[in-house]
């Protein structure tokens, strides 16, 4: 799968995880509202989804742990200098689903056939 499809599909996943978390606490899913909620995560993963799929090259879990890392850690410091919300149940829960998503769709493909590990 290209790079720039990766990427894509890793915002993707992303936009979905600010979906699912302002409808979990019965926020507005306006298009602002999920903008407002996803935009730290968006920059910090499109920033680490173009290193890790252009630069690194590396193995699924490689890049999956790289770019996971990269969209938690950079995307809750957006959050948090920009007076976000951060609750430690918050770090916890974005961390978490976001390694599940982001690594996890690559072990589905990597499963699948299509990049060697």
């Amino acid at each position: 799968m290209r790079g720039w499809i990766r990427t894509c599909l890793d915002l993707v996943l992303i936009v979905v995880f600010a979906i699912i978390g302002r409808a979990s606490h019965g926020e507005s899913l306006s298009l602002g509202g999920i903008a407002l909620t996803g935009w730290p995560f968006l920059v910090a993963g499109l920033l680490g989804s173009l290193v890790a799929t252009r630069l690194l090259r590396a193995s699924w879990i490689r890049e999956g742990l790289a770019v996971w890392l990269s969209t938690a850690v950079l995307g809750l410091l957006l959050r948090a200098v920009t007076g976000g919300g951060m609750a430690v149940a918050f770090v916890i829960v974005a961390t978490t689903v976001l390694g599940l998503v982001l690594v996890g769709w690559r072990f589905v493909d990597s499963r699948l056939g299509r990049r060697p590990a």
